[in-house]
Parts: C-alpha cells; structure tokens; sequence
C-alpha cells in the first residue's frame, strides 16, 4: 500500500523539485520555445500570405496570358486572310497577264495570216494574169498565123477602137 499513498516528505519534495524544475524551465527554456513556436506561427502565416498573393498573380497572367493567346491568334487570322487575299490577287494578275498576252499573240497571228493572205493573192493574182498573158499570146499568134486573120482582128481592134 505504500506505493498507492505517498509519504508526506515525498509529496513536500516531489513539490519542490517541481516548482524548481518549473522556475528552470520558465527562465531559460519556455521562452526560447515560446519565441521558437511564434516565429514558426509567423512565417507560416507570411508564407500563407505569399501563396495567396502568388495565387492572385498567377490567375492575372493567366488571364493576360488568355488575351496574349487571343490577340495573337487575331494576328495569325489577319496575316493568313491577309495571304490569302494577295495571292488570289496574284493568281487574278497572272490570269489576267496571261489573257492579254493571249490577245497579243492572237492579234499578231491574225495580222500574219492576213499578211500572207494578201501576199499570197497578190501572188495568185500575178500568176493568172501571166497564165492569161501566156494564154492570149498563144491564141493571138494561132489566130494571127495566116494575114486574113491578122486583117480580121486588126478591123475588129479598129471598131472597137472607134466604138469606145
């Protein structure tokens, strides 16, 4: 039973041990720890105060960042519509080029081949009246062979000589 009711000298010692051990720890130890535990509580709590404001900038840049994006890919649309304008227009210049370059070439073909038309009548031409100048040489002389044909037609040319 002596170990379940202690003795009066032991509670008065156990009693002083422990105001001492109280008055120890209060001097030198509680107020480093006290000091330890505030300092800890007070960069948590800055910590948890630069997360927040870390937060509220990384929402900002992401929103800007959005309109970043957005402008950019405005920018991209314009360039590409852009591009494709000019060379629609491109592709328009050279089929127009092309269309006039075509007459061109049509127009001088037609001026060729009406060149060599009228050259090749000219020709034509010169050809018949030599055929015909042979012709009428050939019947001239049949026909002026004998002197009663050369009379005949020397009064025939006279009367139509006379007649005009």
């Amino acid at each position: 039973m002596e170990l379940i009711t202690p003795d009066l000298g032991l509670i008065i010692w156990t009693s002083i041990v422990f105001v001492l051990l109280l008055l120890l720890l209060a001097k030198f130890a509680w107020k480093p720890m006290l000091k330890a535990v505030n300092d800890r509580e007070a960069k948590i709590s800055e910590s948890l105060e630069l997360a927040e404001k870390t937060k509220a900038e990384m929402k900002a840049m992401q929103s800007q960042n959005e309109n970043l994006l957005k402008e950019a890919r405005a920018e991209r649309d314009a360039i590409v519509r852009d591009a494709k304008e000019v060379a629609t227009k491109m592709v328009e210049d050279s089929k127009n080029a092309a269309k006039i370059e075509a007459e061109k070439v049509m127009v001088s073909a037609r001026e060729a081949i009406n060149s060599e038309k009228t050259a090749a009548i000219s020709e034509l031409k010169n050809q018949v009246a030599s055929f015909s100048l042979e012709i009428a040489e050939k019947l001239v002389r049949q026909d002026l062979s004998s002197n009663d044909n050369q009379k005949a037609l020397a009064e025939k040319l006279a009367a139509e000589v006379k007649m005009n």
